[in-house]
């Protein structure tokens, strides 16, 4: 059975400062290092490695990727561009306080986080679920059975699970918040709302 294991980036730079990152590329804090070695450390404790890594190219999920293969004996992440976090249009750079300033009322509210829906220039969620299936027909084509680690990004990593268990993305964005270094499963026998292997606790966006 092919087990898909998804998780998010440390914390990095944007992160910490409240910035939309989108495709900004700034790398990990000190605290976004150590979440990576937590989700490592606890992956080795249940002896769980896996059999290829994937990552977005952006460096605070590359770092993050690399941390965990090394610690979990996996081979060294590979660069999949599909696992790129969402574009985020005019709204990249902006601090995340502007959303609903700048964004309203296309936006949908989570307990955590509020998200915008369509500024000039972004990719829509429906995009990213498009992307999504992409991605999926793409490892599910390469692998066949094992365990497969994918490194992604907040947005984008909603998207993903969405797509693979066929839910409504406007539900998914409100239903859990996908921290920093959480780890979901997605699998013929994981049930979506069974998904989290790991959770970090924080409140990053």
């Amino acid at each position: 059975m092919l087990k898909i294991y998804l998780a998010r980036h440390g914390q990095n730079t944007d992160n910490m400062a409240g910035i939309l990152n989108g495709h900004r590329d700034e790398p990990l804090t000190e605290k976004g290092i150590k979440q990576a070695h937590e989700i490592a450390d606890k992956t080795k404790e249940i002896e769980l490695s896996f059999d290829a890594v994937y990552s977005s190219p952006l460096v605070r999920a590359f770092e993050t990727a690399k941390i965990i293969s090394r610690i979990t004996g996996s081979p060294e992440p590979q660069k999949e561009l599909l696992l790129i976090e969402r574009d985020f249009g005019i709204m990249t750079g902006k601090n995340i306080s502007d959303i609903e300033k700048l964004c309203a009322p296309n936006i949908i509210k989570g307990e955590i986080i509020t998200y915008f829906l369509n500024p000039e220039g972004a990719e829509t969620f429906p995009d990213l679920m498009k992307r999504a299936r992409m991605l999926i027909d793409k490892i599910e084509a390469v692998h066949k059975k094992g365990n497969i680690l994918l490194v992604t990004h907040g947005d984008i990593g909603k998207m993903i699970y969405a797509e693979y268990y066929k839910l409504d993305w406007k539900q998914v964005l409100t239903q859990f918040h996908f921290g920093n270094c959480d780890l979901l499963l997605l699998s013929e026998d994981s049930v979506a709302s069974e998904s989290h292997v790991f959770k970090v606790l924080q409140h990053n966006h």
